[in-house]
């Protein structure tokens, strides 16, 4: 029998085996690298869909993917890139992918034609139940962010019907749900049919409304709150009271918890703890502005006279145009933040233009709210000295008692009765002089102002405001200075001083002022303005001489107020240099 003898190795096998066993070792070994994605021609929404399925991206700042690792994640790229694209509506795409090994890196280049997208072909959005007619549904369905001939978003889609759920339980339905949600496509055709049928259930009301505070009586409370027991339940009537807890400045916190709903009895009990405020507040700024240059303010407020919620305050102010000490005291009638008596003093001292006011003043006003307008009745009496310089500079000092009965309406803001926020505000008043009540001259006014605001698209903005005065008085000189048009200021023409505006600087009988402004929104609550002003104080209709000046400026929004710097170059008079203002609004 023959004995099989071993077989020997040549070098060169030898030396094949060793090269083959070191690449084998070298690339079982974790090698440091990364991955850059590049997704070429497709758009920014398709891209970032992508990005955010792909595996790939999870690792693309990792420094351990080896080739290993890498072959993982190349196999599920197709799928991946697929599935990132159906909820954009494309369900038959063409994706291809090339991988570049760049050093210790990866470079993945991602191919994409999207391909034809799925488009709604039928929308049906039904509200049933008792809270069928809501606006805030309406608006929604209305909006028509679902409508035929759209290509199919499956986000759009989730987005819609957790606003309409959303906006159901916050007028109260808490039981509100979907009997039918569909989304039926067909792939062959490319066509989609959405079906949603919302059932809102009945409303919820309130339950019992617990109140914990010693600050001031029950009834006080309870006056401000904006639910009642039995009303309906809201989200906008629990913000609202929240609002106006906090903004009465009786209390330092205010919680406001809802229980537990009552299925059966369809109510929800609510609890308000409050923690009293400080009783005292000493404040005190200082604080340059264009307007008035240097100034400064000291104030007392006392927040809780008593325990029925009045209050008190005495204010100190001092600028180069106003010098001013004054005091109010404030009794609630009904609701301290929409109703209330108020009886105030003042001694005052206060440059306007060319002219100078020195006045002693009391007066008595009352509050009160008529649905989402609010009236305010005031008579005041004034001894006035006012002191001017003519064109020809002649000095002039007159002394005159004033009782100027008056009566104004404005719009209040949502964020106190409710509601949607109004693109609008408006201002009116009337007041005057009657010397058969004693005053030592005769005057009638009518003062007129309007803002509006104009969505252009969903970040351009337009911007409205005019301002209009009108005077009817026997001489101009009967006109005290405090009762007088001036205009220019960043409230009034920008690009002018504070109250420079006057034919001959002494004031005018009537105003007219408006501005265009034309608004950019920019990310994290930042904007961009351009802005138009024009107008003047003057004594004749017929030959106003406005004044006019553009502007930049920047705005920041918070909850209920704007903010910002504008700059002003006035056109109508040669030779001034661009003036700076400082941009304060509230919401309307």
């Amino acid at each position: 029998m023959r004995r099989a003898g071993r077989r020997r190795c040549s070098l060169a096998e030898l030396l094949a085996y060793g090269v083959c066993a070191s690449l084998a070792f070298i690339c079982s070994l974790p090698v440091s690298a990364g991955i850059t994605i590049d997704i070429p021609d497709v758009t920014p929404a398709v891209e970032t869909n992508i990005r955010a399925f792909l595996s790939l991206t999870r690792y693309a700042d990792r420094d351990d993917v080896s080739a290993e690792t890498m072959a993982r994640l190349q196999r599920r790229i197709v799928d991946e890139t697929r599935a990132a694209l159906e909820p954009l509506g494309y369900y038959e795409p063409e994706v291809s992918y090339t991988i570049e090994p760049q050093g210790d890196d990866w470079h993945v280049t991602l191919h994409v034609r999207p391909g034809r997208p799925v488009r709604l072909s039928e929308v049906d959005i039904r509200v049933v139940g008792a809270g069928a007619g809501l606006r805030p549904l309406r608006d929604i369905i209305e909006a028509q962010a679902l409508k035929p001939g759209l290509r199919l978003n499956h986000g759009t889609y989730e987005r819609v019907k957790s606003e309409l759920l959303r906006a159901a339980q916050n007028e109260g339905y808490l039981d509100a749900h979907f009997s039918k949600s569909e989304l039926l496509i067909d792939r062959a055709e490319r066509l989609a049919t959405v079906t949603l049928e919302l059932d809102t259930g009945e409303r919820y009301r309130y339950g019992e409304i617990t109140i914990a505070q010693d600050v001031i009586t029950d009834e006080a409370m309870r006056r401000m709150l904006r639910m009642r027991t039995g009303d309906p339940y809201t989200l906008d009537s629990l913000l609202r009271t929240q609002y106006v807890l906090d903004d009465s400045l009786y209390f330092s916190t205010v919680d406001i918890e809802s229980g537990e709903p009552d299925r059966i009895e369809r109510t929800v009990p609510v609890t308000i703890i409050a923690e009293p405020n400080r009783k005292h507040r000493f404040a005190t700024s200082l604080g340059y502005g264009t307007d008035t240059r240097v100034r400064g303010r000291f104030s007392w407020d006392n927040r809780r006279v008593n325990e029925s919620g009045h209050r008190s305050k005495v204010e100190l102010i001092g600028s180069s145009v106003l010098k001013q000490i004054g005091g109010r005291y404030v009794i609630p009638v009904m609701d301290v933040a929409l109703e209330k008596l108020e009886f105030s003093t003042a001694l005052a001292e206060e440059e306007l233009g060319e002219t100078l006011s020195e006045r002693a003043e009391i007066g008595a006003g009352l509050t009160e709210a008529l649905g989402r307008w609010q009236r305010v009745l005031s008579l005041r009496l004034s001894n006035e000295r006012t002191t001017e310089i003519d064109p020809t500079g002649l000095r002039r000092t007159k002394e005159d008692f004033y009782l100027i009965p008056s009566i104004s309406y404005s719009t209040l803001p949502s964020y106190v009765v409710g509601g949607r926020v109004r693109p609008y505000y408006f201002y009116a008043e009337l007041r005057g002089s009657p010397s058969t009540l004693g005053s030592d001259a005769s005057f009638l006014q009518l003062r007129l102002f309007g803002e509006r605001v104009f969505d252009l698209a969903e970040l351009w903005h337009l911007h409205l405001r005019g301002e209009l005065g009108v005077s009817r008085v026997a001489r101009f000189s009967e006109l005290p200075a405090s009762q007088r048009f001036f205009a220019g200021g960043e409230r009034s023409v920008r690009g002018f001083g504070l109250n420079e505006l006057s034919q001959g600087g002494v004031g005018g009988r009537h105003l007219v002022t408006g501005s265009i402004e034309i608004v950019r929104d920019l990310p994290r609550n930042f904007g961009v303005a351009a802005f138009y002003d024009f107008g003047n104080a003057f004594d004749d209709f017929s030959d106003p001489q406005l004044e006019y000046s553009v502007g930049l400026g920047v705005r920041y929004r918070i909850a209920v107020a704007s903010f910002g710097v504008d700059v002003a170059q006035a056109l109508s008079q040669s030779g001034r240099s661009p003036r700076l203002h400082l941009y304060i609004s509230t919401q309307f």
